[in-house]
């Protein structure tokens, strides 16, 4: 612990003296962070949420609100369907996003609006074929038969 500041004498100079003997020590050689550059979030103004955000960042987490979150859900869902192995599991994801749709149109959160519809399945599997048979043919072509992604 450090003693206390002497009278009489300034703080500037008892500071800059405790700081000087602390070096001496060898205190500051292995602090973390140390010969790396400064945070960029440093020209910012101040955010009392600061810590949160930069822990969110640091766990790869987002927090969006309802409607945004549902609409990159929503393609996401389209996406994996798209990729999936059988148009069973398409009809099932795509039928599974469109649930939750229906069910924020019809009860709308605080927030942006949705702006989505839910998907037309038929049309989803549609694609989903001709994305298969567009792989399968270029699995033929290259000899790679049996091993198609889509």
């Amino acid at each position: 612990m450090t003693e206390r500041k002497p009278p009489g004498v300034p703080f500037e100079s008892w500071v800059d003296k405790q700081i000087h003997d602390a070096e001496g020590r060898g205190e500051f050689d292995h602090l973390p962070g140390a010969g790396k550059p400064l945070p960029r979030d440093l020209e910012t103004s101040y955010d009392e949420l600061w810590w949160v955000k930069r822990k969110l960042a640091r766990e790869g987490l987002a927090v969006l609100p309802p409607a945004l979150a549902l609409r990159k859900e929503a393609e996401d869902a389209l996406a994996a369907a798209y990729a999936a192995p059988s148009e069973r599991i398409a009809r099932k994801i795509i039928d599974d996003v469109n649930v939750k749709i229906r069910d924020m149109m019809y009860k709308p959160p605080p927030g942006p609006p949705l702006g989505k519809k839910p998907y037309d399945v038929e049309e989803v599997v549609r694609e989903w074929r001709e994305r298969r048979a567009a792989a399968d043919r270029t699995a033929d072509r290259t000899g790679t038969a049996g091993v198609s992604e889509v």
